[in-house]
């Protein structure tokens, strides 16, 4: 390969920052850059269009005006940020510090003379959750033998959020429900392995990233009164484990070959303030005469995610490279929540890179999602009470779509 095989690995690498993926999965988690060579900065945005609506189901519990059966457009416009800087203090250690804000949520649905996602009586407000994140990982690396490297490190997160419930779909119970999360700090870790051979550009590692355990207090509240129907307490929110694999190589001159893989233990994720828990345990010992008084949650997935990104890169001149790729995203279950209804996606995406100097670059991508269709529920769906599947289920997602578009600048120094 005459030409330096590292710009093109951050042209091709970068089409994937534009993310639109599963659950409340965001940036990704990457750490790419910590695996730059010599001394390294970087920073990036990235900015989704989401469009998701569907079709609700005709029932008249759920459904004011039967004439409109559609949701509305409930995705709104969201951005994210990341930095890293790579430090390569001697010939076999190394350190960095990465940002970014790895899960979110921003939806609301819009007024509509159905009434099911949104109350037109009393609030004038639709369905509405908001989550923002932010993590700090802080790595060290080692590499005891030529072209390995071992690395780990702590992660610092915060979590905050807010949820609103209005209209038909969550009855007259939770009608005017608010939760509102406050900000909480907690510390998880890291760890992987790398190994590269320069010369054929190639470069591969796995990283493994703990679950981070917060303990959220949560104003909760019903039309702006305060709900307590329990002993108030704090509500213990995780986020997730996963384990990401990152490889590429070059595969014919100024050409290189990426892919990701990475899985994200979101079965296990489960969102339960303590009064509306306590509020829902005692209508499903109600609606089951007895037989079932757990309750359920606010949101939860009922499957791990995988994703997948490959791509092609290639680098035309000194200055100029440019890379296409294509993911995949397994969604987390089918039903899906009412707070968040889609099931995976098929992703395209393309970047451009432009290197003013060997030491510095500009890139710019964008990335098109077919968002995957899903039957939305309202959070009763898997509880073990008979014959609560046909009534759980409130309306049909199809054809949804998403497109990202991304910025990035790096710099060695």
């Amino acid at each position: 390969m005459k030409r330096n095989p590292i710009l093109i690995g951050i042209c091709a690498l970068f089409a994937s920052t534009a993310n639109h993926a599963a659950a409340l999965d965001q940036s990704g988690q990457s750490i790419l850059a910590f695996l730059e060579n010599g001394n390294y900065v970087e920073v990036s945005a990235t900015a989704v269009d989401p469009d998701i609506s569907g079709k609700i189901r005709n029932r008249p519990e759920l459904v004011n005006d039967p004439q409109n059966l559609n949701s509305g457009n409930m995705g709104n416009s969201f951005q994210y940020y990341a930095a890293a800087l790579k430090l390569q203090l001697t010939d076999r250690i190394s350190f960095g510090l990465l940002y970014d804000q790895p899960f979110g949520a921003d939806i609301t649905y819009p007024m509509q003379s159905n009434n099911t996602f949104s109350d037109n009586e009393f609030t004038q407000q639709g369905t509405s959750v908001n989550v923002d994140t932010e993590s700090i990982s802080m790595i060290f690396g080692i590499s005891p033998f030529s072209n390995f490297q071992l690395y780990g490190g702590a992660v610092y997160q915060s979590v905050k959020g807010d949820v609103a419930l209005r209209g038909n779909s969550y009855s007259e119970a939770f009608n005017g429900y608010d939760a509102k999360f406050k900000q909480d700090h907690a510390v998880g870790w890291l760890a992987g392995l790398s190994y590269q051979i320069p010369d054929i550009a190639l470069k591969a590692a796995v990283t493994y990233r703990s679950k981070i355990d917060h303990d959220m207090q949560v104003t909760e509240t019903m039309f702006g009164q305060p709900l307590e129907v329990t002993i108030p307490s704090k509500t213990k929110i995780s986020t997730p484990q996963s384990v990401s694999l990152d490889f590429q190589t070059g595969v014919y001159q100024d050409t290189l070959a990426y892919a990701n893989v990475r899985w994200v233990n979101w079965k296990d994720f489960h969102i339960r303030p303590t009064q509306f828990g306590a509020v829902t345990e005692y209508l499903t010992g109600l609606i089951s005469e007895g037989t079932y008084t757990g309750g359920f949650d606010l949101d939860s997935y009922q499957k791990d995610q995988w994703m997948a990104n490959v791509g092609i890169g290639y680098q035309f001149s000194e200055k100029w490279s440019a890379s296409t790729e294509v993911s995949w995203d397994s969604g987390t279950g089918d039903p899906a929540s009412t707070l968040n209804p889609t099931q995976g996606s098929w992703g395209l995406g393309v970047g451009v890179q432009f290197n003013p100097a060997p030491n510095y670059f500009i890139a710019g991508g964008i990335k098109y999602f077919w968002l995957g269709d899903v039957v939305a529920e309202d959070g009763t769906y898997y509880i073990p009470v008979a014959g609560i599947k046909p009534i759980a289920e409130q309306a049909d997602f199809k054809d949804n779509s998403a497109i990202g578009y991304g910025l990035k600048i790096g710099y060695r120094f």
